[in-house]
């Protein structure tokens, strides 16, 4: 137990996938022939696996990243700036740049993300990192990886995933959630490969709130969090929301407070600019 996590807190992880991203607001998004002139621009190391362990990290004062990076600057400043905002990151070091993005967030708050480059993923393979750690940790949360690595994050008490990590899922692990977007077709149709392996499903519906089913066959609704101030930036709403899940059920609360608590985690996160200015803690 490193030093810094309070002895009351779940011990929780992330292996997953990092981008370092531009960000920069735009009146909105410019269509085919447009040009937009944007203000306020920053960069951050985001991306799904990034933004839901500096949330586990502000909820149990401190989270573990298992990732891969390239071997560029941008990988070495990626580790530096989340080891600032209390996550341990290992990863491996792939020969290339590491992947980058630009996020356009427009006057309504919204974010539009294009990708340069392949998603760099930790791999069971990949000996330097430390899976064994994960039959330590009280919660994981999966967002990329391939079937190795899903199996070592299943050594953890519990395990929650995203369909984004498609090339994993499918393969008999079985996850205690399945957390997508209702309105991200993509999700959509990649969370078919894992829906029967969930104990748990979860589809968020932003301002509507969201459902979720549970393999007993309970299901029903849950009421969006009311917005602690403005509405400001949706970049890492879903990753925060996927995060407060993964600590709440990794400290035994039941889905209902689990999703009260994740739905919370979102609202705060909608409220700043960029994934970390605002995150709900402890």
């Amino acid at each position: 137990m490193r030093a810094n996590r309070p002895a009351n807190r779940p011990r929780v992880a992330v292996v997953g996938h990092v981008e370092w991203v531009r960000f920069a607001r735009v009146p909105h998004v410019p269509q085919a022939g447009e040009v937009a002139h944007a203000r306020d621009p920053f960069e951050e190391p985001a991306g799904g696996g990034a933004v839901a362990a500096v949330q586990l990290a502000r909820l149990a004062g401190e989270s573990t990243l298992v990732s891969a990076l390239g071997d560029d600057e941008l990988g070495q400043r990626t580790v530096a700036r989340l080891g600032g905002l209390g996550v341990h990151v290992y990863a491996t070091h792939r020969a290339g740049p590491t992947r980058t993005a630009v996020t356009l967030i427009d006057d309504s708050g919204e974010r539009t993300i294009t990708t340069f480059g392949s998603r760099l993923e930790p791999t069971g393979d990949d000996a330097e990192l430390p899976w064994g750690e994960l039959g330590e940790m009280d919660a994981v949360y999966f967002t990329a990886g391939d079937l190795g690595a899903l199996r070592a994050a299943r050594a953890g008490r519990v395990l929650v995933a995203s369909p984004r990590a498609v090339d994993a899922l499918g393969h008999g692990v079985a996850l205690d959630a399945l957390v997508l977007s209702e309105d991200d077709a993509t999700e959509r149709h990649e969370a078919a490969h894992a829906r029967d392996e969930a104990e748990l499903i979860v589809c968020t519906e932003g301002a509507r709130g969201g459902v979720y089913r549970t393999r007993g066959g309970e299901s029903g609704r849950f009421p969006a969090a009311s917005l602690p101030g403005t509405a400001v930036d949706s970049y890492g709403c879903g990753d925060s929301f996927a995060a407060g899940l993964t600590y709440a059920l990794g400290a035994g609360m039941s889905p209902p407070d689990a999703l009260n608590l994740a739905a919370r985690c979102g609202a705060v996160c909608l409220t700043g600019r960029g994934p970390y200015e605002r995150q709900l803690g402890r």
